[in-house]
């Protein structure tokens, strides 16, 4: 765009979000037609995302950052990304996206035995067709009919794999037909459902390619026939099945994935899922438990390591509490069959450096290049409504001003440079860098937090006013800072009222530690591993030993690990408003993850423990410093991730209708991003918020088109 003055757009925050808002509106393709400033919070972007560099250049995470191998939207921006940047492979160790990124196909769940001890169970994915990010195919794969074929696939071959398990009889031979037509098809389904029966495997699996070729063609069946043909094949299927489970973990958990697909089957049929336009949403109200209770899966089946692996992923957990599980069933058996389906080269992707190295030092840098603005220590304060007084007839509300409070100010006003290089890999600190800051000394001594929703500092106030400021905002703030900074909208908007009531956040924990053992020698046998559905207060810990040669240690770790969890809320609805509130939930973190390497990291790692408890002496200090005992684990790594703004989202039944989506034109001049957004995958993770930022971009300039951004499937 030559001769004109470029619409600006204020983008508030700097999470995944936000990026990617700013990385489709500033793209060449515009023209230069939008300008785009993006108002940070303290020194780095990242939101829930933010890494830093600490002692050692220790990459210091808010949590456990995984990406899953069917984040198309976030991998295609990413790779994208890389592809402009296009550093020098001679100086730059991580110069594309496949160096940034690598493939890791072991997960793993752990199970409580009745002997009061945990088995571990972990499974290797073998690789899928393509890479995340490439080009679809004619064929999309991310519809309720695909994944619904793509089910029952998985439940033939499953049901083989239990059947050939049987060690006490002979096992059938799989059954191969050539899939009927669909008169075929209905004339087989009416002759086994007078029958009533099915009495051999075989005749399970030849039912089960009748259903399927019925399910491509659904509406061309009676329905109530079909809820009769599913349920002859759940109950057949259990009546024949059933028997062969054995102690043994493996035959366990595979059985109880067939219990919970055939409940999903009956329930996709029942609740006419494939015909109903709104798909999986249609049972959003229904807590997925108790919906796949209903429709046959057993207790055994729901409270299995498998569903509980998926609710900790999820960190589904109201207010903290572990017996308060909760996940809508349409969003949660997308995200599992998203995730177990539609996967590229690999299940999960894990990255070479930490998410500020990998994902957010790259956006900054692109984004820089195309002349975006970043705008560091702008914390935002309150989002002005028009005064309705002055809105003339029929005339939309919009948002008058952006108040924010300035941090800290650049010496000799300067612009902020937040990166250092670690080994050549652009980084962000885990402090500011206050040689760049005025009274950068004092601020350090007198501890200030500038990323702390307690820490209220401030250099001075500032307002922007629409139209000489901005034109646009995009609001990519975490849902739990709105309440604070959107007041007006909160109080005179029933829906960000009903908003803010009804989609729930809830706090988390992490901690990191760097060892002195390899894991085989702290008696881990297993490859690298992601493995949920562990004891609490830590659920979910990875293997990060990768990371070793990225950092700078004088006495070289040989392993690390990386866990994290839900934190649960005060029971004091007023505990939030004591300034000291953060330090104590950083040193309730603490106690709990020393009470859990004391008392549980055994079950796990049984040489890291001596007798019963923890071996300290293990644990590698940056300042290369022996403590006594469990002092020692001050010197790693830990957090309470309490900030409003931090707190992570949750996919509560109920709650699904009460997300605003960017694509919402209420407001003449604001989209929002995020991913407590309704955003077409309605979870907390990567893949939702930069999902949630394309569609604020189109909201805005119609770019990219709805079509492009995959797997948006609203209707």
């Amino acid at each position: 765009m030559t001769g004109d003055k470029p619409i600006e757009v204020a983008v508030i925050g700097g999470g995944c979000g936000s990026m990617a808002a700013a990385f489709e509106l500033s793209r060449p393709e515009h023209r230069g037609k939008y300008h785009v400033t993006v108002y940070q919070v303290g020194w780095r972007l990242g939101g829930k995302g933010a890494s830093g560099r600490g002692a050692a250049d220790r990459i210091e995470e808010h949590g456990l950052h995984i990406w899953l191998g069917f984040y198309e939207n976030a991998f295609r921006l990413m790779r994208e990304c890389y592809t402009e940047l296009d550093r020098d492979p001679s100086a730059h160790r991580i110069a594309q996206w496949t160096d940034a990124f690598f493939p890791d196909a072991h997960a793993g769940v752990a199970e409580l035995g009745h002997a009061g001890h945990w088995s571990n169970w972990t499974a290797f994915f073998p690789p899928a067709d393509g890479l995340p990010g490439d080009p679809l195919s004619t064929h999309n794969p991310f519809t309720i009919n695909n994944y619904v074929v793509r089910t029952l696939q998985l439940l033939h071959s499953l049901i083989l794999g239990l059947r050939s398990s049987d060690q006490t009889s002979e096992p059938d031979l799989p059954y191969e037909t050539t899939a009927p037509d669909s008169n075929a098809a209905l004339s087989s389904m009416l002759r086994l459902v007078e029958v009533g029966v099915l009495t051999s495997v075989a005749a399970v699996l030849e039912a089960i390619k009748i259903l399927e070729v019925v399910l491509r063609s659904i509406a061309a069946y009676p329905h109530s026939l079909l809820v009769q043909f599913i349920e002859l094949i759940a109950s057949s299927v259990r009546n024949l099945l059933e028997g062969i489970v054995t102690s043994d973990p493996a035959v366990k958990l595979r059985w109880e994935i067939i219990d919970l697909v055939i409940a999903i089957m009956v329930g996709a049929v029942r609740y006419r899922l494939l015909t109903d336009p709104r798909g999986l949403d249609s049972i959003n109200q229904y807590e997925c438990r108790e919906w796949l209770l209903e429709n046959g899966a057993s207790e055994t089946s729901v409270n299995s390591p498998f569903v509980r692996g998926l609710y900790d992923l999820a960190l589904a957990y109201e207010d903290g509490d572990p017996n308060r599980p909760g996940l809508a069933a349409g969003q949660a058996i997308r995200g599992s069959l998203r995730m177990f389906f539609t996967y590229r080269g690999s299940l999960f992707w894990k990255m070479r450096a930490g998410m500020g190295d990998i994902v957010f030092a790259p956006f900054y840098e692109v984004l820089k290049r195309r002349g975006v603005t970043f705008k560091f220590f702008h914390r935002l304060q309150n989002v002005r409504l028009a005064d309705p007084a002055t809105l003339a007839p029929g005339e939309k509300s919009y948002v008058q001003a952006l108040e924010f409070d300035i941090q800290a100010e650049t010496v000799d006003g300067l612009e902020y440079q937040p990166l250092r290089d670690v080994h050549s890999v652009p980084s962000w600190p885990s402090q500011p860098d206050y040689a760049q800051l005025v009274d950068g000394s004092a601020l350090a001594e007198n501890g200030w937090d500038p990323e702390s929703h307690w820490d209220t500092h401030r250099s001075s106030p500032l307002t922007l006013e629409v139209t000489r400021d901005f034109d646009f905002v995009v609001l990519g703030i975490g849902v739990g800072a709105v309440p604070y900074v959107c007041r007006e909208l909160v109080e005179q908007d029933h829906r960000w009222r009903m908003m803010v009531d009804k989609v729930k956040t809830v706090a988390t924990q992490a901690f990191q530690i760097w060892m002195r053992e390899e894991m085989s020698e702290l008696g881990w046998k297993e490859p690298p591993v992601t493995l949920s559905a562990f004891c609490k207060p830590f659920d979910t810990w990875a293997d990060m030993t990768h990371l070793v040669p990225e950092e700078s240690w004088a006495d070289v770790p040989k392993s690390i690990a990386y866990f994290c969890n839900i934190l649960a809320d005060p029971e004091s609805a007023n505990a939030e408003l004591d300034p000291e509130y953060p330090e104590q939930r950083h040193v309730e973190v603490r106690d709990n993850a020393i009470r859990f390497l004391n008392e549980k990291i055994g079950e796990l790692w049984p040489g890291a423990v001596d007798g019963k408890a923890f071996r300290w002496d293990l644990l590698v200090d940056p300042a290369d410093e022996k403590g006594n005992g469990q002092a020692q684990f001050d010197s790693q790594y830990w957090t309470a991730n309490v900030n409003p703004s931090d707190r992570y989202v949750l996919a509560l039944p109920g709650s699904m209708d009460y997300r605003i989506s960017p694509l919402d034109n209420t407001y003449d001049n604001m989209t929002v991003a995020g991913d407590w957004t309704d955003c077409g995958f309605n979870e907390g993770c990567v893949e939702a918020a930069v999902m949630s930022g394309r569609l604020a971009a189109h909201a805005i300039s119609n770019s990219p088109a709805l079509e492009e951004i995959i797997g948006y499937d609203h209707p």
